[in-house]
């Protein structure tokens, strides 16, 4: 039987229409193709060789298996981001793209706890991203990293394969329209973990050059703090992050006409999450002038936005965001009235959030059972938890339900109701 969450998913289907532009979002995924190799799984190449002491980081090791008959002393760099992207580009599927992503996730050795600090964060990444950087007495490179998240996770074990062991000078050439040719998770192509490729590999390269100075006994170049200055005569970027966000400040022309001339045909309501990628954003905001059904915020604002456009004339509403999102905006547009107005996911598959999968184990029920016998208890919970979770949660203890936009009004209307009773 089917959960209430996932039936409430449930819309009639879209009306038929000449146009393609959403042709692969409102239809069934076709079932991918098995995870293959071209090649029989080999071991895969250790960079550096353990050390024989005690070991106080992970040493390095290759993120791509390859057959016996390539040298295992191969380490140019150039050749080994071919053979990635050929790797990449032999897999037609996206989904078997990012299995093999996954798969190289598995071989990154993990980074030291004490390696997980501030200063070696990659910025502008979603997920929680650190890299280490040595330069070692022999002149070449050495990195270290780890992710909270495995996708990114993957794009580091690719990067760390490709560029450990290289020269600093080996290190600078690469750029990241050359690793757009993989086809996974860079922009322009399959949807990308916010340019996790670009800033990784961005970092590397800062840190090389901060690490090349710093031996030379030179001052490390300044980096301009990332920043979109607007002024009168247009937008100037300043920083490598900051000029990647500002391609998508003006998109492809065409592409936003398709997009509005599907939304105003089928009356299609958008509200994405302000997590969705910088080209997406970009795309929805040129679209909004000529369609104002659109909108982009946090979790809680999404579901409003959804009931005005249901009450607009909206038909559709599509919800760019993770599962429990599209659950919220179901929700509510049943309590106001609005159980015909169908919600559409963008992917047939799961959407996870690993916040919303925490709120649901067995430790944090647990301690709410325990909640509910000793009253008076009242349960405040961040809105991203499945409608499953928030259900059980206020049948244990009385709950409410709060975002990024509301948190602070909720917390202090807690203190003054617990103040008062």
């Amino acid at each position: 039987m089917e959960s209430s969450a996932t039936m409430s998913l449930k819309s009639p289907p879209l009306p038929s229409s000449s146009s393609s532009f959403f042709s692969t979002s409102f239809t069934q995924n076709p079932k991918p193709k098995s995870l293959s190799y071209a090649h029989k799984p080999r071991a895969f190449k250790c960079i550096q060789s353990p050390p024989t002491g005690p070991v106080k980081k992970p040493f390095t090791c290759s993120a791509v298996t390859f057959p016996p008959s390539q040298s295992l002393t191969e380490t140019h760099v150039s050749s080994k981001l071919h053979r990635l992207i050929s790797e990449f580009q032999s897999l037609p599927e996206p989904i078997d793209r990012v299995k093999r992503l996954l798969h190289y996730a598995t071989l990154l050795p993990e980074l030291d706890p004490s390696a997980k600090v501030d200063s070696n964060r990659v910025m502008g990444c979603t997920a929680q991203v650190w890299l280490q950087a040595e330069l070692g007495s022999d002149g070449k490179m050495r990195f270290f990293a780890d992710s909270d998240s495995e996708i990114s996770r993957g794009f580091c074990s690719c990067l760390v394969w490709v560029l450990d062991g290289a020269a600093p000078e080996e290190v600078m050439k690469i750029t990241t329209e050359e690793l757009v040719e993989m086809n996974v998770g860079v922009a322009g192509k399959e949807r990308s973990r916010v340019n996790t490729w670009h800033n990784v590999l961005i970092t590397m390269q800062k840190k090389t050059k901060a690490l090349v100075a710093e031996r030379e006994g030179k001052t490390p170049p300044f980096e301009p703090f990332p920043s979109l200055v607007v002024t009168a005569d247009g937008v100037e970027a300043k920083g490598s992050y900051a000029e990647a966000q500002a391609r998508y400040l003006f998109p492809d022309e065409s592409k936003v006409e398709e997009l509005v001339s599907v939304l105003k045909e089928k009356k299609i309501g958008v509200v994405a999450h302000f997590y969705m990628d910088p080209q997406v954003q970009g795309i929805l905001t040129a679209a909004q002038k000529q369609w104002p059904h659109i909108h982009i915020s946090d979790s809680l604002v999404m579901a409003d936005s959804a009931v005005k456009m249901a009450k607009a004339g909206c038909k559709y509403i599509t919800v760019l965001g993770v599962d429990f999102m599209s659950e919220n905006v179901r929700a509510i547009l049943d309590q106001a009235g609005f159980g015909d107005v169908g919600v559409y996911r963008m992917s047939s598959e799961r959407i996870g959030c690993s916040l919303a999968d925490a709120a649901a184990a067995p430790s944090y029920m647990n301690y709410l059972e325990a909640a509910s016998k000793s009253p008076p208890s009242l349960h405040v919970i961040y809105i991203n938890t499945s409608l499953e979770t928030k259900a059980y949660t206020h049948e244990l203890v009385p709950t409410i339900t709060c975002t990024s936009s509301n948190v602070v009004q909720t917390i202090l209307q807690v203190n003054f109701f617990s103040s008062t009773t």
